[in-house]
């Protein structure tokens, strides 16, 4: 599909109290029971309607994730139940949020069924507020197991360039945990920085973002590259930042949240289409 992303009004639910900021160190234990959405659950009141109405919509350019979703792709094609990891920082757990139900992971898991009614998705919620990127492998290499996810969609770097630390000693980790998901036999999904005033505020994270898209490139792996989409929203669709970031300036809020799950799911979808393609081209395979 490389027509236009979708462009269905998603409504913008007022500022809820703001969860920990996440340049906050992150705490000692791991937090008991992250949640697992399912995309069976009902949709909370209020998300769709109109207020302050804006269309949630990015080039396709921009959301095409660029690397293979070869395992989830396939099980969604045969409607077979997909297990989705969602691990990362403040922005997957869903910190601006109003509620659990707004952040980006319970959202995704409904976009998803728009796509794949007949396909049971369930996204598990690993986000843990003010985490870098070392911490998050420690948890993968626990979370791999415990989930045994189809997908895994890891977003990180924010933490690293708030904090000035080196953006350079990220590669390592990062391509430790990519190893792990892909010896766990999960497809990943990278996820870059925000484009949010705290985050372009600082150095390094023209770098950071670079990095991820090289590592991405580098490694064949798929990326949705939130900065460039967000930025797509501010300086090219002229919304203003209150349209999708908190009063923070730094962490999305529902509207941001649910547009992000919108376009994160139009490219899974995307990506589950041509590997149709290929397939129906190939029914014998290579």
């Amino acid at each position: 599909m490389c027509h236009s992303r979708s462009t269905l009004p998603i409504g913008l639910a007022l500022f809820g109290a703001f969860a920990a900021w996440a340049g906050t160190p992150p705490a000692a234990a791991e937090p008991v029971p992250t949640r697992a959405i399912t995309a069976a659950a009902p949709a909370p009141a209020g998300l769709d309607t109109v207020f302050g109405a804006a269309v949630c919509k990015a080039p396709p350019a921009l959301t095409d994730l660029g690397g293979p979703i070869s395992r989830t792709a396939r099980r969604l094609m045969a409607s077979q139940p997909v297990t989705v990891l969602a691990i990362g920082s403040s922005s997957t757990a869903g910190a601006g949020a109003s509620t659990p139900d707004f952040a980006y992971p319970a959202r995704l898991a409904r976009e998803l069924r728009r796509h794949f009614p007949r396909a049971p998705v369930t996204v598990a919620n690993h986000g843990v507020n003010g985490e870098e990127t070392p911490r998050m492998v420690e948890r993968l290499r626990r979370v791999l197991t415990a989930v045994a996810p189809d997908l895994v969609i890891w977003q990180l770097g924010t933490n690293t360039v708030l904090r000035d630390h080196s953006v350079p000693a990220t590669t390592t980790p990062l391509r430790e945990g990519l190893a792990l998901i892909r010896q766990a036999g999960a497809d990943v999904i990278l996820v870059d920085p925000q484009f949010a005033p705290a985050v372009n505020a600082k150095a390094g994270t023209p770098a950071m973002v670079s990095l991820l898209g090289h590592v991405a490139k580098d490694d064949h792996v798929a990326l949705f590259r939130r900065f460039a989409v967000m930025s797509d929203w501010h300086d090219q669709q002229k919304l203003p930042f209150a349209r999708f970031i908190t009063a923070d300036g730094l962490h999305m809020n529902d509207w941001g949240y649910a547009c992000f799950a919108r376009l994160l799911a139009d490219g899974i979808a995307d990506a589950t289409a041509r590997t149709r393609a290929v397939a129906t081209a190939n029914p014998t395979g290579p």
